[in-house]
């Protein structure tokens, strides 16, 4: 596996400072001033020096996609003191790896794997967020429940010892059509709108806190803002471009 080192010269403080600008400017556009939307920065493929030259620049949340690389840097993360969330999809093989390192897995499809997840936290005796991904777009390439069983998988999730439902995230569909977008991750507000309510209203007090959403790209994050996201999940933009293999 081989993972990359820092680009030469990259400011990471500056790319970072950079990303929150842009997010405090799109929550102004969208009458959410002060809302505090976080910025996860994504670290697929870049190395521990990188993580740890980020981290340095002021990066404190982190997402991983693969947990070969998770194994690779979670001592890194460690002592940057990094808040490491999985994004990518977790096999239930792999799920040792994210209980390990990881303070949330972000990517809770299925019962099966929650479960995983809370037999692993048990014998670990700690305790760890998740967030339900909903499939909003309906594409067959993106994993995720369908948006009407987002409720349904949030109880039976919420009822497993050692984890917490924190909220609900999706990827959205890659496309430069605004409203279809938009729709989307509106959609998944409305799950999560619908959760807290319920909680409410006592049918399940566990979802009382299920408040996140984690939501919208570099390419869209304007979009995912104005539909509410608590969180944003950015890549190249802070960890500059990823190198490309030679050829040959």
């Amino acid at each position: 596996m081989d993972l990359a080192p820092p680009p030469a010269d990259w400011d990471y403080a500056a790319r970072y400072t950079e990303a929150h600008a842009r997010v405090r400017a799109a929550e102004d556009a969208c009458g959410r001033t002060g809302a505090g939307t976080r910025v996860l920065i994504a670290t697929k493929t870049w190395g521990p020096e990188a993580v740890s030259a980020a981290c340095a620049g002021g990066v404190r949340l982190v997402g991983e996609n693969r947990m070969q690389e998770l194994a690779a840097k979670g001592a890194a993360f460690v002592a940057a003191g990094a808040e490491v969330h999985v994004i990518g999809p977790l096999q239930r093989n792999k799920a040792a790896t994210a209980v390990e390192w990881a303070r949330c897995v972000q990517t809770v499809d299925d019962l099966a794997l929650a479960e995983r997840l809370s037999r692993l936290c048990l014998d670990a005796s700690r305790a760890m967020d998740v967030m339900i991904q909903v499939n909003v777009s309906g594409e067959a390439s993106k994993a995720g429940v369908t948006p009407v069983d987002a409720y349904t998988l949030a109880v039976a999730v919420s009822a497993l010892p050692a984890l917490t439902v924190t909220g609900f995230m999706t990827v959205g569909l890659h496309s430069r059509d605004e409203a279809a977008v938009r729709a989307g991750y509106a959609t998944l507000r409305e799950i999560r709108d619908d959760a807290v309510i319920r909680a409410e209203r006592s049918e399940n007090s566990a979802l009382a806190h299920a408040w996140e959403l984690s939501m919208g790209m570099s390419g869209d994050l304007e979009w995912a803002v104005a539909e509410g996201a608590t969180m944003v999940r950015l890549g190249t933009a802070v960890m500059g471009p990823r190198p490309v293999a030679p050829v040959g």
